[in-house]
C-alpha cells in the first residue's frame, strides 16, 4: 500500500484529481478520542501502509499538536513524520493533495516527506477579504487598516510565497498592481467562498494568472480564524499534473539521512528533522598551492646557484 498521508480535519482532503490518487486518513482530534484510541488508530495505519506522514500546520490547536507528538513518542516509531507546513488552510489542503499524488510514484517515504517543503514553495495562497483590520499574517499598513472600516471595502491579499496586499477599486501606486503577482508556471486554481459575495477570483484573478482550470470547494473550518475574518474568498494555485510534480521532485539530488537512514531531498529529513550533514572539509594540502605563492623547485634553485659560482670564478 502507498505511504499514508494524514490530516487532522476532513476539510483538508480535497477531491482526488484522478482515480489513481488515494485519499488521506483523517485522524480523530484529541477531544473525540482518548490517548489509547489515538495509539490504536496510528498503529493500524502503520501496519497497513508502513509509513505515515501527518501534516501539522502551526495554526492547529496546541492540544492536537501535543497529542500527535505524544503518540509518536509512545510508539517510538521512526516511521511517523510530522510535517510542519506553514500555509493558509486551503493552501495546506492543496499541498496535501499533491503529496497524495506523489504516493503512487516510485518515491521512498523519506523523499515524499521532505518533498513537502519543496512543493510548498510553488503554492500561491491568498484570499479576497472584506476587512484586514485584525489580519496579522501579512504586513498591513495604516491606510489599509483605516479603509477596512468601509462596508464596501475589499482587499486582495497574497500570503504565500510573497506577501502582497492591495485594495480593490483603489488606484494603485505607480509601478504597483492591484492583482497579486502570480505563478510563472502552469497551475490550477482552487477557491472556497466564505461570507463574502464576489466573483473577483474567477472573473479577474484566474484569467490574469492564466490558470488551466478552476475548482470550487467548501471553505476549511480554520480559514476564518487564519484570515481573521469570515468575510472572505480563499484561493490557492498549485501544480496539478502529477508528471510535473514527479519531475520536480526527481530533479533534486537525494541524500541519506545520517540519523535515521532514510532518503531525503533538501537540507532536512522529513521524518527525524535531522539536518543534512555538511560536506567534508577539504584537506589542508588541497588548498596550500592557492594560499601561498608557488616556490621555486630545488633543481632550478641549485642551477641558479651553480651559475653564480661559475660567474665569480671567471671574474
Amino acid at each position: 500500500m502507498p505511504t499514508a498521508i494524514a490530516v487532522t480535519s476532513a476539510d483538508l482532503v480535497l477531491p482526488a484529481p484522478d482515480r489513481h490518487t488515494p485519499g488521506a486518513a483523517v485522524l480523530r482530534p484529541s477531544g473525540e478520542a482518548d490517548l489509547e484510541a489515538s495509539l490504536a488508530e496510528t498503529t493500524a495505519l502503520l501496519e497497513r501502509h508502513g509509513h505515515l506522514l501527518v501534516v501539522v500546520p502551526p495554526w492547529l490547536p496546541a492540544a492536537v499538536t501535543r497529542r500527535l507528538y505524544t503518540v509518536r513518542a509512545i510508539l517510538e516509531s521512526d516511521r511517523i513524520a510530522l510535517l510542519d507546513i506553514d500555509l493558509p488552510p486551503l493552501g495546506v489542503a492543496v499541498l496535501v493533495r499533491q503529496l497524495r499524488q506523489l504516493t503512487v510514484c516510485d518515491f521512498s517515504p523519506g523523499v515524499i516527506a521532505s518533498a513537502a517543503r519543496l512543493l510548498s514553495h510553488y503554492v500561491y495562497a491568498g484570499a479576497l477579504l472584506g476587512t484586514v483590520a485584525k489580519l496579522d499574517r501579512v504586513p498591513v499598513g495604516l491606510k489599509a487598516h483605516a479603509r477596512s472600516w468601509s462596508p464596501s471595502a475589499q482587499f486582495a491579499v497574497l500570503a504565500h510565497p510573497q506577501p502582497h496586499l492591495a485594495r480593490l477599486g483603489a488606484a494603485p501606486a505607480p509601478g504597483a498592481s492591484v492583482l497579486p503577482p502570480g505563478p510563472t508556471f502552469a497551475t490550477h486554481l482552487t477557491f472556497a467562498r466564505g461570507q463574502l459575495t464576489s466573483d473577483w477570483v474567477t472573473a479577474e484573478l484566474a484569467p490574469a494568472w492564466q490558470v488551466q482550470g478552476v475548482m470550487e470547494n467548501p471553505l476549511p473550518a480554520d480559514s476564518a480564524g487564519w484570515w481573521a475574518t469570515p468575510k472572505l474568498v480563499e484561493f490557492a494555485a498549485a501544480i496539478p499534473d502529477v508528471s510535473v510534480l514527479y519531475q520536480l521532485v526527481a530533479s533534486v539530488r537525494r541524500e541519506r539521512c545520517r540519523w535515521c537512514g532514510l532518503e531525503l531531498i533538501g537540507d532536512r529529513c522529513g521524518f527525524c528533522a535531522a539536518p543534512l550533514a555538511p560536506p567534508p572539509a577539504a584537506p589542508p594540502h588541497a588548498t596550500a598551492p592557492h594560499a601561498t605563492a608557488p616556490s621555486a623547485s630545488p633543481v632550478s634553485s641549485g642551477a641558479r646557484a651553480h651559475a653564480r659560482t661559475r660567474s665569480r670564478s671567471r671574474s
